[in-house]
């Protein structure tokens, strides 16, 4: 069920955004990133976090997207 889960949000080929060009994709995900990062930080109440929260927020979805993209190439 967290696999799912996980992928109904963050698989490029099953979220809401699948349909949308991939750097397109890429832009809105990492804005969301930033919107949750951002979240996360007011809710535990320390605006000190928001910077690295960010900075990982995007790296990880760096990495996600350029493994998605590698898996994708080698399967073609």
């Amino acid at each position: 069920m967290i696999k799912e889960s996980y992928a109904l949000v963050m698989s490029p080929n099953s979220n809401p955004l699948k349909g949308l060009p991939k750097m397109v994709r890429f832009q809105l995900m990492t804005t969301l990133a930033f919107m949750w990062s951002f979240i996360f930080t007011m809710w535990i109440g320390s605006m000190q976090f928001f910077g690295p929260s960010a900075v990982v927020h995007t790296l990880v979805l760096i990495g996600v997207f350029f493994t998605a993209e590698i898996f994708k190439k080698a399967r073609n």
